[in-house]
This record gives C-alpha cells, structure tokens and sequence, in this order.
C-alpha cells in the first residue's frame, strides 16, 4: 500500500499528551506503522560522556503512531490523504483541498 505520510511532511497530532502540536516527519517507520517528528513526543535520554560527545540528560523525539497524525494542508488545517492518477503517475491529494501534495 501507498504511503500517505511520508519523510518532510507538515503533519498535526489528533490524539496524546501533544495534541494540537505540529511539525514535520523526520523519520518514517512503515513496519511499526510509526514516525519520528520534530518536537513532538519528546523524551528525556540520559547519555554517558564519550570522547566524542558530552554527557548529559538529552532531548529526544520519540516515535508516534502514524493514526494520531493528520497531514496539514496548505490552510494549516489538518487533512486526510487521498490518491489519484495525474499524466499516468499516482499522486496524493488533500482531501480538504482537493490539491496535489
């Protein structure tokens, strides 16, 4: 199946203790059915120093369930995601909108 999130998308959270809350797709994992977005589901990791790094309690985005995003469209709004042929390829499309992502 076709992915409707994808990495670099603006999405918006519907469901958690982020709700509200959005950002852009850093990483998508399509076999957890999870994604990794900034500032959203942020936890606290403590890490030993090494050479390389320095220590400490570090900020770390965790990944979420790809039900609690929604994709947002070009109004800000949060949208579903559709799929159409456009010139014999397959596009995806905002529901809301009706436009081409």
């Amino acid at each position: 199946m076709a992915a409707k999130l994808r990495k670099g998308d603006k999405v918006v959270v519907l469901a958690g203790k982020d709700k509200g809350k959005q950002g852009e797709i850093t990483t998508v994992m399509p076999k957890d059915n999870k994604a990794v977005v900034d500032g959203v589901n942020v936890a606290i990791r403590h890490t030993k120093q090494s050479q390389t790094s320095q220590g400490g309690r570090l900020a770390k985005a965790m990944p979420i369930d790809l039900s609690n995003l929604a994709l947002m469209d070009k109004n800000g709004k949060a949208t579903r995601v559709g799929f159409r042929m456009e010139d014999g390829k397959k596009v995806r499309f905002a529901k809301t909108t009706g436009e081409a992502i």
